[in-house]
């Protein structure tokens, strides 16, 4: 099968088997709203990984698209992510787009790409934690990682991109 095509929690987890990172999955009943999940997690807002496809417009006829990760809590900063870019604009992608790129449904995106045509820039703030939590591609999944294994996996871009 296609990796496009794959489960977006076994990949996740493959991935991990395949870097030997530890990590621990948290089942609860399904839910895509991060403040929502992060209750049924039991762990902080300000440590949920809450992941945004958004597409950059780079030039007249060019953008560029782009996995937002910034803590629960907080918001995209659209202005701060198109000048990571050098972009005029963010905006948040179309749905069906979004999950194209991303491999699961929105609510479930992981905060890692597996597609070369979405970038990963992660709100610095997000940095201050010694553990993360997400949704694993599934609304039902969430994954609790170190935030330094989720820098070594991700290999984002940090900047500050949210309000």
């Amino acid at each position: 099968m296609p990796d496009n095509d794959r489960d977006p929690y076994e990949r996740l987890t493959d991935l991990f088997a395949e870097r030997s990172v530890l990590y621990r999955v948290i089942r609860h009943a399904p839910e895509g709203r991060t403040d929502v999940a992060s209750r049924l997690r039991r762990h902080p807002l300000e440590q949920a990984a809450k992941s945004i496809v958004t597409r950059v417009a780079t030039g007249r006829r060019s953008r560029r698209y782009v996995l937002a990760v910034v803590p629960g809590h907080r918001r995209v900063d659209l202005d701060a992510l198109a000048g990571q870019y050098g972009g005029q604009e963010a905006s948040f992608a179309v749905r069906e787009v979004a999950e194209r790129l991303a491999g699961s449904v929105s609510g479930a995106i992981a905060p890692l790409s597996f597609s070369a045509d979405l970038d990963v820039l992660v709100d610095d703030g997000l940095m201050q934690h010694e553990e993360i939590y997400f949704n694993a591609g599934r609304l039902d999944v969430s994954v609790a990682l170190s935030v330094a294994d989720y820098l070594d996996l991700a290999r984002p871009k940090v900047a500050p991109i949210a309000v």
